[in-house]
């Protein structure tokens, strides 16, 4: 019954079926998971081939050889289908060459312990021929490593098998049938192999895994073509809730019901100025330390606010309880809403409101009292003064007609402009309504473009240098300093210099009625800056006057313009 020719045949026909599968696999390589599962069809064909010429040796010496050989194959297996399961069910982010090195260091030690087992009693602690039904078998009796590669390969199976587990549940009838053949295919070795070791099979020196390697190669295959195997996988869903998260403007952080941090999306490193730190296993509360709260004044605001000093903007934080399928709560999500912009775009108002509150009322007022003091009597009243009056209203109609242009802007993609250009023109424009002023200007680096909102902002800084400066003969030098994301334009004075009241007023970025700036030509400033991404900076000159430092990113010249919806539309 159990002659040589018959187990040569059946070990031949599983050899075919393993190299069938190989090159499908090979074929398919691209395919997530085609490569390590060639692998492990490889491995099951070595260990095959050697099996079989260990059944057709007749000497010692030869069954020594082949059976140490064919380790070989043994320890390829666990190690490709483990990394097999993780590529076909998308966590590819862990077949890293580190990772498959730290895989293969058992495997890499048990070859070296099979080719010098005959010098140590790690592998196998004895060997000789036995004879059973008229044929010749190597008995060998095993040593202590057995159990370690033993152990080290059944962990890998159940590591690997665990993913496929889930789609054995999932709606999809093709996932269900791709990893019920899968884990078919691969339950079937294990199981023949345990019954070996454990000494059920009657025929003494026999293991007959090999032969269970054909049910794993028509389990595989049938894999391949019932249920279109390397056609659709389930990698893509994995790699699509990956994405999604980690496209997501909002910072996402998740943590288990310990305070554990187990994930985390790009823009959440970015809000807590992380960057590429292995934050994952951390307690949360040491993340959120790297940020600081902050109270608004705000009837829409619904939960707890952050500020974070690495992306200069506020946070709303959203969370949000996980559930296991025993409505059991395992963790929390924590979204983190940039809410700069309303932030930003209330305290405008705030500004804006209060000037048609305040300054215009106290100018009108103003020349209403002089008005109908010159009715009563054309003696009293002062006819300069109420002029200055409405020169003043006038200029500041003037500003918020230029405020809402800016703002304008900022709900479209702005123009680009030549840097050189755009601050000549404006030196040239001061010059040409302060002829007394005296401007110098650095030369500005060819190719170096910017958002075309900082004229106006350029403009009122040199227009408001020039303007509060007492000095017969005012002075303003602009430097220019770029590298290869920034562009910084300095603007030094002798006038004055701006009152710390007045500063701390622009630097918080809000009034009230109690502390509020004296007009609105820093706030355009202020604004026109933020809306080109940028930021201003105010120190004291010396002996006197002010520096007031803008800071904005360059922009491509060649980049497409257009309103939000028709942005939607570009490829």
């Amino acid at each position: 019954m159990w002659d040589i020719s018959t187990l040569s045949a059946v070990y031949a026909i599983t050899l075919g079926v393993g190299v069938t599968a190989a090159l499908i696999a090979w074929r398919e390589r691209d395919e997530p998971g085609a490569l390590p599962l060639m692998g492990m069809f490889i491995g099951q064909c070595l260990w095959v081939t050697f099996a079989l010429f260990d059944l057709q040796s007749g000497t010692f010496e030869g069954k020594l050889l082949w059976s140490e050989l064919l380790w070989i194959g043994v320890v390829v297996i666990p190690v490709c289908w483990l990394l097999f399961s993780l590529e076909y069910t998308g966590r590819d982010q862990f077949v890293r060459p580190r990772y498959i090195l730290v895989l293969s260091v058992v495997p890499a030690i048990t070859v070296v312990l099979a080719v010098t087992s005959r010098s140590h009693d790690l592998l196998y602690t004895s060997s000789e021929l036995v004879m059973y039904q008229g044929q010749t078998f190597l008995n060998r009796s095993i040593g202590p490593w057995i159990w370690v590669i033993m152990g080290y390969t059944y962990l890998l199976g159940v590591l690997g098998s665990i993913p496929l587990l889930d789609f054995i549940r999932c709606e999809s009838t093709m996932f269900r049938g791709q990893s019920g053949a899968i884990l078919l295919g691969t339950l079937a070795p294990w199981v023949s192999n345990a019954l070996f070791l454990g000494g059920v099979i009657s025929i003494p020196a026999f293991d007959p895994t090999p032969i269970a390697f054909s049910v794993s190669g028509i389990a595989y295959l049938g894999a391949v073509t019932r249920f279109q195997l390397f056609s659709t996988t389930p990698s893509a869903g994995q790699h699509a809730r990956r994405l999604f998260i980690d496209q997501l403007q909002e910072g996402v952080v998740v943590i288990d019901d310990h305070g554990f941090v187990v994930d985390v999306n790009d823009s959440a490193r970015e809000i807590f100025g992380v960057g590429e730190e292995r934050i994952l296993g951390d307690q949360a509360r040491t993340l959120f330390r790297r940020c600081d709260t902050a109270e608004r004044d705000d009837v829409h605001s619904s939960g707890k606010t952050i500020y974070s000093p690495h992306t200069e903007t506020l946070y709303d934080i959203t969370r949000t309880e996980i559930s296991d399928s025993h409505d059991r709560r395992v963790g929390m999500i924590f979204s983190f809403h940039d809410v700069g912009d309303h932030v930003r775009n209330q305290q405008r108002h705030e500004v804006l409101n209060r000037l048609f509150r305040h300054n215009i009322r106290t100018e009108t007022n103003l020349i209403l009292s002089h008005a109908e003091l010159l009715e009563s009597d054309p003696d009293t009243g002062d006819p300069a003064t109420i002029k200055r009056g409405a020169y003043r209203i006038e200029d500041t109609a003037e500003k918020a007609r230029t405020i809402l242009d800016v703002f304008e802007r900022g709900r479209t993609r702005d123009t680009a402009a030549d840097l050189s250009m755009l601050l000549s023109r404006c030196v040239d424009l001061t010059a040409a309504r302060y002829p007394t002023a005296t401007i110098e200007s650095d030369p500005v680096p060819d190719g170096v473009y910017v958002s075309e909102v900082l004229e106006t902002v350029f403009l009122n800084v040199l227009d408001n240098a020039v303007d509060h400066n007492d000095d017969s003969n005012p002075h303003v030098w602009v430097t220019v300093e770029t590298d290869e994301e920034t562009v910084t334009v300095e603007f030094a004075d002798d006038g004055p210099g701006i009152d710390d009241y007045e500063r701390s007023v622009i630097e918080r970025g809000t009034e009230n009625s109690l502390q509020h700036s004296s007009g609105l030509g820093l706030w355009l400033i202020k604004w026109g800056t933020e809306i080109a991404d940028g930021t201003v900076t105010f120190r004291e000159n010396d002996p006197t006057g002010t520096v007031l430092t803008i800071t904005v990113p360059t922009v491509d010249p060649a980049a497409k313009m257009g309103t939000d919806l028709e942005r939607l539309l570009e490829p």
